[in-house]
């Protein structure tokens, strides 16, 4: 009874309108005190949440994408993406997807790829005859690409909550991450061809390759990570300090678009969004242990198991659980809740963390784009100043892009488990 009250007023704060965090944090405190539990336990789970060496490297990542981008590689990742495919049809929206592949390396949140690149192509695509709608539409399903592909965020959490190698997740987002990319390149290019939008010149060889250099130092800096985690150079929380002086020396001296003069505020804006990440955490912590304590995970799993036992079923299961909680749910703290509830179902159906992992962020991150609280469609809706009813409709086709993308995904292990076999 007190678990389906925590679930109500949970889910009624959250239409309210009232940010994840506090939703979560308002109803576990609900149920302490209908439940009779010392409060003092508050600080306990969200401090247990948050005693990890590995989240020491969620801001880290945060200041390094802040600092690439304040130094001006968004430009010249959407130069380059441009020269490359800009004289195929709809060759703005090609160099949107393929820009938020190339930004990935750098953000790890789809949130940051939506407002870096969006407020550069969003209106770009509009003023070459781009219907509103569909510019907005491209840019928010394409920002979904950065959870997937390394670093990444969601995968830091999951690694954190399962136990595994955090370079393993890495390298096993890789592959779905570039799928996921040319799914939608493939959907942008058939919707263009049939509303006849614009393309732009071909190229020479010798742009190409300057847009190229000049793009070279943004896009090295997923290299630079991969290389020493798996190398075995630096730990993941290392490899975030790495990117920060890495994003510094490249923004100060390579292309010194970024001021020192800047510096201050944008450690304002990374300790803020790691503030706000962290407290999220804390209190997602806190609301799992209420559920594990009642027990949840093994009537999820009872449930689960009740319908079907063959691993199609119940993976399809997973994939629509995932499907609707990322509609309303904020993506950490759906993982942090529901990844040790489900992680147990997915290996009695023979699952492998990582694979399951890889597959829980894509699931959720689709919601990112969805209504009610898909902040990247909101983001993206209001740079194109497009209503988010008009974006959702037109969001469809790449969303049924994404969900065949996570299909394949979850029933072919080696797409995510290919890359970290290598190493063993």
């Amino acid at each position: 009874m007190l678990a389906l009250l925590l679930f109500v007023s949970f889910i009624i704060l959250i239409f309210l309108g009232i940010p994840i965090a506090f939703s979560l944090g308002i109803s576990s405190l609900f149920y302490l005190f209908m439940a009779d539990i010392s409060l003092s336990i508050i600080p306990q789970r969200m401090f247990g949440g948050l005693n990890s060496f590995v989240l020491l490297c969620i801001p880290g990542f945060i200041l390094a994408g802040n600092l690439m981008n304040a130094g001006g590689i968004t430009e010249k990742i959407i130069e380059f993406t441009n020269n490359v495919v800009g004289h195929i049809r709809g060759g703005l929206g090609l160099a949107n997807v393929g820009s938020s592949m190339g930004f990935a390396g750098i953000s790890g949140t789809a949130l940051a790829d939506t407002a870096s690149i969006g407020s550069v192509l969003i209106p770009a695509m509009k003023k070459q005859g781009y219907d509103a709608d569909f510019s907005a539409a491209v840019t928010s399903s394409s920002s979904t690409i950065g959870p997937i592909i390394p670093p990444s965020l969601p995968l830091i959490i999951v690694g954190t909550l399962a136990s595994v190698s955090i370079g393993d997740l890495f390298l096993a987002g890789a592959i779905p991450g570039l799928i996921l990319g040319i799914g939608l390149m493939i959907a942008v290019y058939i919707i263009s061809v049939k509303r006849n939008y614009p393309k732009g010149e071909k190229q020479k060889l010798s742009v190409i390759g300057k847009s190229f250099i000049d793009a070279f130092w943004a896009l090295m800096m997923t290299v630079v990570i991969l290389y020493g985690i798996l190398g075995g150079y630096f730990t993941p929380t290392e490899a975030s300090i790495v990117a920060v002086v890495y994003a510094l020396i490249v923004g100060l001296f390579v292309y010194r678009g970024l001021k020192v003069s800047a510096i201050p505020s944008i450690l304002l804006s990374s300790m803020k969004s790691t503030a706000s990440i962290m407290i999220l955490v804390g209190l997602a912590n806190l609301f799992g242990w209420i559920l594990v304590s009642e027990k949840i995970p093994q009537l999820v799993a009872e449930g689960i198991l009740s319908i079907s036992d063959n691993k199609v079923v119940v993976i399809l299961l997973i994939i629509l659980l995932l499907l609707f909680v990322g509609t309303f749910m904020e993506t950490i703290a759906a993982l942090v809740i529901l990844f040790p509830v489900l992680l147990p179902v997915a290996q009695t159906v023979g699952m492998d963390p990582v694979h399951f992992g890889v597959v829980m962020v894509l699931g959720l991150i689709i919601g990112l784009s969805t209504p009610p609280v898909g902040v990247c469609l909101f983001v993206a809706s209001s740079i194109g100043k497009v209503s988010v009813g008009k974006t959702s409709i037109a969001l469809i086709p790449f969303l049924s892009v994404s969900i065949i993308v996570l299909l394949l995904v979850a029933f072919i292990p080696q797409l995510t488990l290919y890359l970290p076999s290598l190493l063993d």
